[in-house]
């Protein structure tokens, strides 16, 4: 979605540079009824007859031009190459390319930084816009200009602002996907890892065979047993111990996606 936000953006951006529909003259006072419409853009300045006869004319000189027209050019030509740029940058780093295949935090960073770019390049085509807009209004509600010298908003004007909205909101999207969590940038373990559930209990009761093997006279109850005693104290536990080894590895066995060796 930021993606084709941003193509469109970048479309309707490129469709008000070129065009010359900036400035149009308006029908007020003496000038309601007139034969001629007078049209201005940042390249050339059009007349539209009412025979049907519509004619433009390029700007003969740049350096000629009044500041603020050179300045409306320079952004939106370095907007538009900031667009392309970001389209380029951006098919790279979405997940739907094959390219940095297997990357993974770095397709989002590319993505991101696609991203940057069309917000750049929306931010830089609302300047000339609401500049334009501002002299054009400000022009018009002054009372020392002629009537048939002043102009209205243009429809270039208007698909400027909504493109370089709607660039930005798209290097907005994209933007955000180079802080998502990719699969594989951490490992997250399950609850009871490395013991699964119940596991502190069998390996309690290892250790307390494992003490009882290694201290068998402790289990007798007498301070002093005799030899014989101590003896089949000792083949006893040795047993039970094995028993205990062989049930616990019975249960761990059915406990599947653990390791056995976390018991030892």
């Amino acid at each position: 979605m930021g993606f084709f936000l941003g193509l469109l953006g970048t479309l309707g951006t490129m469709v008000a540079t070129v065009l010359p529909y900036w400035q149009i003259s308006a029908y007020i006072g003496s000038n309601i009824v007139t034969a001629v419409a007078n049209m201005r853009g940042l390249w050339m300045e059009c007349v539209y007859q009412s025979t049907g006869a519509f004619q433009c004319e390029t700007y003969n000189s740049m350096l000629a031009l009044p500041a603020d027209l050179q300045a409306s050019r320079a952004l939106m030509v370095i907007s538009l190459v900031l667009s392309i740029l970001a389209i380029a940058i951006s098919s790279v780093g979405m997940q739907c390319t094959v390219c940095l295949d297997g990357a993974g935090t770095v397709k989002s960073r590319v993505a991101g930084t696609g991203g940057g770019l069309f917000l750049a390049s929306g931010f830089l085509a609302l300047i000339p816009v609401a500049w334009t807009t501002h002299e054009v209004v400000q022009t018009f509600y002054q009372p020392s200009v002629p009537q048939s010298m002043k102009f209205e908003i243009g429809e270039c004007l208007y698909v400027g602002l909504a493109s370089a909205l709607v660039t930005m909101l798209g290097g907005a999207l994209l933007s955000a996907s180079c802080c998502e969590d990719q699969n594989g940038r951490g490992r997250r373990n399950g609850p009871g890892y490395p013991y699964p559930v119940g596991g502190a209990m069998t390996g309690t009761g290892t250790r307390m065979t494992s003490q009882t093997y290694r201290n068998p006279a402790s289990q007798q109850g007498g301070p002093n047993p005799s030899r014989g005693q101590t003896l089949q104290a000792l083949v006893r536990s040795a047993s039970e111990s094995s028993q205990s080894t062989n049930h616990n590895t019975h249960r761990s066995k059915k406990n599947t996606g653990y390791d056995i060796t976390g018991y030892v």
